[in-house]
């Protein structure tokens, strides 16, 4: 059976680490970092998510503060909201759930929070640290992914990778992490997407996927080499009567199939997610020191 990648355990690990500095930084500076949630809307999984992110906050001893409007909302007055929070000294942190309702343009919104309080890295000053590996916010899932592997033992320098996936929230950005020539990136990688020809034929030559398209258990056994490490980022929900909610959360990957030939495989539920929640809140605390940092 392969190594099961437990991000769940990592993440509590993450948590108490950052428990850790947000207390030396109340004791140190006076100053709790504050986490701002901008929802927009009344979707059932944002819903779910905020409410993750919001226990994140109370376990790890930061205040939040939960911002919802309805789908109707003008984008003057949501852009109005964001200058506020940008200038709230007590809020270090923003985060604009996404996806945003139609008529919102949601690359206008999230440049409209401040480079310094965009704890998502979303921001195009940030996505342009993140491309040229300077210091700054990452994207969460991007940033869980690299300590995911990392945490269990395992390595991505000098692997050759493929990542599944282009999006702007994960496959970009994490192929641009993974290209940085440091001790625990420094791959060599490869981005598949749809127009992607012989795809398999790219995953079956890689130590490492990274499944990450929204296509549940798209990634099958015969699509990788035995001693692979899969990484399934996908969260994806199916039909499952036998279920008390008529569904159940499935990856991108087929586990059942990919796992017999895998040396470490992350699991969904239960990997790369609670890793996402984990360096959110990492990365608020770090925001909310860069804010009481001198110069």
């Amino acid at each position: 059976m392969p190594m099961i990648l437990d991000g769940r355990k990592i993440a509590a690990a993450i948590r108490a680490e950052i428990s850790d500095g947000v207390r030396r930084l109340r004791a140190e500076k006076g100053v709790t970092p504050g986490l701002a949630f901008v929802t927009v809307g009344d979707d059932p999984a944002s819903r779910c998510y905020v409410a993750m992110k919001e226990k994140g906050c109370v376990e790890t001893g930061m205040r939040s503060r939960h911002c919802p409007h309805p789908a109707s909302t003008p984008p003057a007055r949501l852009l109005g909201l964001i200058r506020e929070l940008n200038a709230d000294p007590a809020v270090h942190g923003i985060l604009v759930q996404l996806p945003l309702p139609r008529g919102l343009d949601t690359r206008e919104i999230l440049s409209a929070v401040s480079p310094e309080k965009d704890v998502d890295g979303f921001h195009p000053v940030n996505a342009g640290k993140t491309l040229l590996g300077l210091e700054g916010p990452r994207p969460c899932t991007p940033a869980g992914v690299v300590e995911l592997l990392v945490r269990s033992g395992g390595s991505w320098n000098g692997k050759d990778v493929v990542v599944i996936g282009r999006s702007e929230i994960v496959g970009k950005p994490l192929a641009a992490m993974l290209m940085q020539r440091s001790g625990r990136t420094n791959a060599t990688v490869t981005v598949c997407h749809t127009g992607t020809r012989d795809l398999a034929a790219h995953t079956r030559r890689a130590d490492i996927v990274v499944a990450a398209m929204g296509r549940p258990r798209f990634l099958k056994g015969g699509m990788v080499r035995e001693g692979v490490t899969v990484i399934d980022v996908g969260i994806n929900r199916v039909e499952d009567p036998s279920s008390p909610k008529g569904y159940r959360l499935v990856g991108d990957v087929d586990f059942d199939g990919v796992a017999p030939k895998a040396a470490a495989i992350s699991p969904v539920p239960g990997g790369v997610g609670p890793m996402t929640v984990a360096m959110l809140l990492s990365n608020t605390l770090e925001a909310a020191r860069r804010a009481v940092r001198p110069g």
